[in-house]
Parts: C-alpha cells; sequence; structure tokens
C-alpha cells in the first residue's frame, strides 16, 4: 500500500474537514479547536501516559470528551499478573480542562474531589503528578515522575471517518521516553529507574464517530544498548492513506504497512485474551508472537455509553525488518496489545 505522507500547514479547512490524510514522523499539522464544526458534544482530547520496567506500570489519563471527562491511574503488577484501575469522572467539561494544541508545550491540571493530576514541560522533561485518596484496599496512589530523552521522530496519524466529513482523529504516539521517579501504591513504594524504565505518550485530539472498535498495541525497552519500540493498530475511519504501523529504533522511525491481530477465540466466537496471540503483516516485516500475562478489562453498558475493552500485557517475541532491511529480532519484550469497542 502506497503511505501519504502529511505535509505542514492547518489540519482542518474552512469546512471543519480534514485539509489531507496521512501520516508523519511529528506534529506538522496544526491542531485548533476552534476550527472544528462538528457538534461541541462530539470533540474529544486526551493525554494518556504508560510508564513501565519488567516488574510494575504505571498508567495515567487525562481526558475531555466534552459531555464528560476523567482521570485514571493504573498500577499495573507484572509479577503477580495483577492490577488495579480508578478512574474518576467529571461532567460537561466541553474543552474547559484545558488541552494544549501541540504535545510539545502547554501544560493540562485537573483536580476533583480525592484526586489530582498534572503534566508540566520542565527543562526539556515531562513531569507527571498524579494522586488518588482511595484507590487499592481505601489506601491513596501518588506519583511523581519524569520522562526524558524524547525521540526524534513519533508516530502522527490524521485520519478522516468517511461517513462524516467533520469527523477526524488527530493522533501522536511517543515511544521510548526514559523514565524515572516515585509511585506510592498500597502503602509501598516503588521505583523507575531511567536505565530499565520507559514511557510513552498517546497523544489525542478529534472528532469520533458515535460507535467503533479499534485495535492498539505498543512495545518499548532496551536492547543490545539500543531503545527499541513499535507502535501497531488500526480498526476505525479510513486508513487507505496510511497506517499507523511503526518501528522505531534509537528515536528513528521505520514505517510499517499493514498488520492484522489473530486474537484465539472459543467456539462461539468470543475472544480468549489470555491465550497466547499472532501478529502478521501484508509484506512479513512484523511477525510476532503474544504471550498474554495480565488483562486489563473494564466494560460499562449504560445503554447510550458503551465501553469494552481489553489492554492485555504480555511478551512478543518474533521478527521486524527495519527500512533498510536489517533484521531486529525481538524476545520476550514486555508491551500490550488491546481490542477496544465503544458507544461514545
Amino acid at each position: 500500500m502506497k503511505q501519504y505522507q502529511l505535509n505542514e500547514g492547518p489540519l482542518l479547512d474552512a469546512a471543519g474537514h480534514l485539509c489531507e490524510a496521512g501520516y508523519a514522523t511529528s506534529l506538522v499539522k496544526t491542531y485548533d479547536r476552534k476550527a472544528i464544526r462538528a457538534g461541541k458534544s462530539r470533540i474529544k482530547e486526551w493525554d494518556y501516559y504508560l510508564i513501565y520496567n519488567d516488574s510494575f506500570g504505571v498508567a495515567l489519563t487525562i481526558a475531555d470528551n466534552s459531555y464528560m471527562g476523567l482521570v485514571s491511574a493504573s498500577f499495573l503488577d507484572f509479577e503477580n499478573r495483577q492490577e488495579t484501575t480508578v478512574s474518576p469522572m467529571f461532567w460537561l467539561p466541553f474543552g474547559r480542562t484545558g488541552f494544549p494544541a501541540s504535545s510539545k508545550e502547554g501544560d493540562v491540571h485537573k483536580a476533583l474531589k480525592g484526586a489530582s493530576f498534572s503534566y508540566t514541560h520542565e527543562n526539556g522533561k515531562r513531569h507527571l503528578v498524579a494522586s488518588i485518596d482511595s484507590f487499592a484496599d481505601g489506601l491513596p496512589f501518588a506519583c511523581d515522575l519524569l520522562l526524558s530523552d524524547e525521540p526524534e521522530d513519533s508516530m502522527v496519524i490524521a485520519t478522516p471517518f468517511p461517513e462524516k466529513k467533520t469527523a477526524f482523529y488527530y493522533n501522536q504516539k511517543i515511544i521510548g521516553m526514559r523514565a524515572e521517579g516515585e509511585v506510592l501504591y498500597c502503602g509501598k513504594r516503588y521505583f523507575f529507574e531511567p536505565k530499565k524504565s520507559f514511557g510513552l505518550l498517546d497523544w489525542g485530539r478529534g472528532v469520533w464517530t458515535y460507535e467503533n472498535t479499534w485495535y492498539w498495541g505498543a512495545a518499548q525497552g532496551a536492547i543490545a544498548q539500543h531503545v527499541v519500540g513499535f507502535n501497531i493498530g488500526y480498526g476505525f475511519g479510513d486508513t487507505s492513506r496510511a497506517s499507523e504501523n511503526m518501528l522505531f529504533v534509537d528515536g528513528k522511525a521505520h514505517k510499517l504497512d499493514r498488520l492484522t491481530f489473530n486474537i484465539p477465540m472459543d467456539a462461539d466466537g468470543r475472544e480468549r485474551y489470555l491465550e497466547p496471540w499472532t501478529f502478521t503483516s501484508c509484506d512479513g516485516r512484523f511477525e510476532m508472537e503474544f504471550t498474554p500475562i495480565l488483562d486489563r478489562a473494564s466494560c460499562t453498558d449504560v445503554k447510550l455509553i458503551c465501553s469494552d475493552q481489553h489492554q492485555v500485557f504480555g511478551y512478543f517475541d518474533g521478527r521486524a525488518l527495519l527500512d533498510d532491511g536489517t533484521e531486529l529480532y525481538l524476545s520476550h519484550f514486555l508491551g500490550f496489545a488491546e481490542k477496544v469497542y465503544n458507544k461514545w
């Protein structure tokens, strides 16, 4: 599939349509919430961070989905294959959360009763501070983290929705930042050390259609003194001009074509998320086996709003090809893959 790179310029035209669809390795398009022409209740903005090492991880989200918003924290215990997620919600923010128009600068803060989240830029680093008063077993959760060594390249994609011209998704994934800091969970302190800990950012801005499904996966870590990672995904919108699939080695992107998530199913067609998966590519450049260890599952159904999420953490084993044909072998490489269905 021919893939099209985005040019610099505004993201949306005067009618609120994407000026062009495609991919880039930086935020070459300028996002402006005021240029959106869809209904105000359809605009969605979020910053999601995932930080982990071989033993444990933390996920942090601030989201403004217009008619509702949330802050969310997850503590991921890979050794004991357990997780805790708490997601306080707030209503009718309609953009007042104050997300910046770019991931490069600008800060976001959200304080609720019993919870406080803050993302700031400080001296070339990302400073993430979060607390929830009642987390696991009624005990508090808190973290104070720094992300540094941001890679030169990232995955950026502008995706239209053919059924609605004013709907779009503008997304950046920054993979493989070094992480350090402290986490308080269940009365115990955990520490991220930058040599063995990495963080990623999922930066999302857009207008979504009401019902959709997506598949997303990512991994990051060190292999023989090199920082390696990848982003893979598909499932919503018109991706005929570009996929969001990329490999990263020492901050440089290597573009991939289409991939397929092969999730095992039972005789009734239901996914068996904790059984081994495979990932296949249309051109043979990404062929992986995936051994799950933890399913961070969440299901909400209040009729008009429905969400069925399975973010599955585990180990990738297999081979990928860089742009120059160099083979990259992954062995017991920790990451995640997910399937999410939303009516929102």
